[in-house]
C-alpha cells in the first residue's frame, strides 16, 4: 500500500523554497533517458505527486511515449532522501488540473501566466531510500 508520510509532504511542498527542488526522470520510448529539476513538485494526494510541466520539451515527449518515471528528492541539510516510482498521467484540463494549479507554488506559475501548461500526476508505484531497499509498494 502506498501512503505518503506527513514528513514527504512537509519536505517536497516547500522544497523549491528550501533549495532542493525535486529531480525528474523520464524515458523515451526508444530508451533515451532524460532528467532535470521540477520545481512545482507537489504531494497530490496520498499516493501521487504532481508538478506543472510548463516548458513542454523533452520530458511532456517521454510522458507521451512512456508515462513511467522516477521524482528523486534530496536534502543535502537534512540528510534525508527518497526516490517515487510511479506513472504519470497529463491533465490539460479538468479538476485535476485545476486542483494542481491552485497548488503550484507561485516562482513556477508566474512563468506560465498563459496557464498553458499541463499538470502531470504520479501515482506512485513504490517509494524507495536512496539504497534501493522498498520503503511502500502497491
Amino acid at each position: 500500500m502506498i501512503e505518503i508520510l506527513d514528513q514527504m509532504k512537509e519536505m517536497i511542498d516547500p522544497a523549491l523554497a528550501n533549495g532542493c527542488p525535486c529531480i525528474l526522470a523520464t524515458v523515451s520510448a526508444d530508451g533515451e533517458p532524460d532528467i532535470g529539476y521540477k520545481g512545482s513538485m507537489m504531494v497530490f494526494d496520498k499516493e501521487s505527486l504532481a508538478y506543472l510541466e510548463r516548458t513542454k520539451r523533452v520530458h511532456l515527449k517521454n510522458l507521451k511515449e512512456n508515462p513511467k518515471v522516477i521524482v528523486l528528492f534530496r536534502d543535502a541539510k537534512t540528510k534525508v532522501a527518497w526516490r517515487f516510482h510511479g506513472t504519470a498521467t497529463l491533465h490539460e484540463s479538468g479538476p485535476i488540473w485545476e486542483q494542481g494549479m491552485a497548488r503550484t507554488v507561485k516562482e513556477e506559475l508566474d512563468k506560465d501566466p498563459e496557464r498553458k501548461g499541463i499538470i502531470v500526476q504520479i501515482r506512485l508505484d513504490r517509494i524507495t531510500n536512496m539504497g534501493g531497499q522498498v520503503l511502500q509498494s502497491r
